[in-house]
């Protein structure tokens, strides 16, 4: 192997680009060639490669997001993009693709491994949903953003006496919701895993403003049948019992930016290092995670299996700390 190639694909992460460097630097030094793919899969369909070498990726450590950019890519779930994919790799020669990216970009990594291309993964997702990983890249910085912004609200609502619901990112997963929501000691926790009834949050929401409570926060993930419009309408009808004055604030893709803490930097620059490693000793097929605080490598095919399940005795915690 002299050549390989690496892609960021999905939504961004903190951290990616400390795992870029790792991987392009460990691959230096095994003495090959290396490449990004900019803009994810769709870069790999159009043969958007960059040489890449050490300098290349100096200083990029400390910066959110990913240097070779990412792009969902609805061509590359069909066969004929996948075969237009590996005739740009096949042409440069390229003997191997690294992957940074959570689910879908996983089942793309599974899709070319299973053509007989040799590809490894890295397990990089906010979402902190994907198997073969405790913790994926990006969750602690995302979390932490999150976190940040939850002590910052509690401040102006225990100054008006207001109750808030925010809303952070989760589509599928309420992971960053319940996390965040322990952390930030809110009084709600409102994710797509657990059926949620209103006319509870508002009775705890009461219950709350009767115990002396300056405020109340509701930590709710988009993704969830009751997000925060939809909340926002149900308090709205029944405001004269929530006892708090009520404000909504969704922090959105504000989660994804930001400096990586040390956390990210860390687990970025050792997943891509043994992603590299792992391809130098001949094995492939596999995702690079963190399980009991050892790096490891998980089939493709057990990842895009199954999906993470998430810890629901957190929520009941979440409750009984609630008090």
């Amino acid at each position: 192997m002299k050549r390989i190639a690496v892609l960021t694909s999905g939504g961004d992460a903190a951290g990616m680009n400390a795992a870029i460097r790792a991987v392009v630097r460990t691959g230096l030094h095994y003495g090959w060639e290396v490449f990004g793919v900019k803009h994810g899969y769709a870069g790999l369909i159009a043969g958007d490669f960059v040489a890449l070498g050490a300098r290349d990726v100096s200083g990029i450590i400390q910066h959110g997001g990913t240097k070779l950019g990412s792009a969902r890519c609805e061509e590359f779930k069909t066969q004929l993009g996948r075969l237009r994919a590996l005739r740009q790799l096949n042409e440069r020669e390229i003997g191997a693709l690294v992957v940074i990216g959570g689910d879908g970009s996983q089942a793309g990594s599974h899709a070319l491994s299973q053509m007989g291309f040799p590809v490894v993964g890295i397990a990089s997702t906010i979402d902190n949903d994907l198997c073969g990983s405790e913790i994926t890249l990006g969750v602690d910085t995302a979390l932490n953003v999150a976190l940040e912004a939850i002590d910052r609200l509690k401040v102006t609502a225990s100054s008006h006496e207001r109750a808030f619901v925010v809303e952070v990112m989760g589509r599928d997963c309420g992971y960053l919701a319940l996390m965040a929501g322990i952390a930030g000691g809110a009084e709600a926790i409102v994710i797509p895993e657990a059926e949620t009834d209103p006319e509870q949050i508002t009775t705890e929401l009461r219950a709350a403003y009767e115990r002396g409570k300056s405020h109340a926060i509701v930590v709710v993930a988009e993704g969830a049948r009751y997000n925060a419009d939809r909340l926002a309408q149900y308090f709205a009808e029944h405001r004269e019992r929530l006892g708090f004055d009520l404000r909504v604030t969704k922090l959105g893709h504000v989660q994804r930016g930001g400096t990586p803490g040390l956390f990210d930097r860390m687990l970025g620059t050792r997943l891509g290092a043994a992603a590299t490693e792992y391809l130098a000793r001949g094995e492939h097929g596999i995702l690079i995670g963190l399980l009991r605080d050892e790096i490891v490598a998980t089939p493709l095919a057990e990842v895009v299996a199954g999906k993470k399940p998430l810890d629901l005795r957190l929520l009941e915690l979440a409750r009984v700390l609630a008090k």
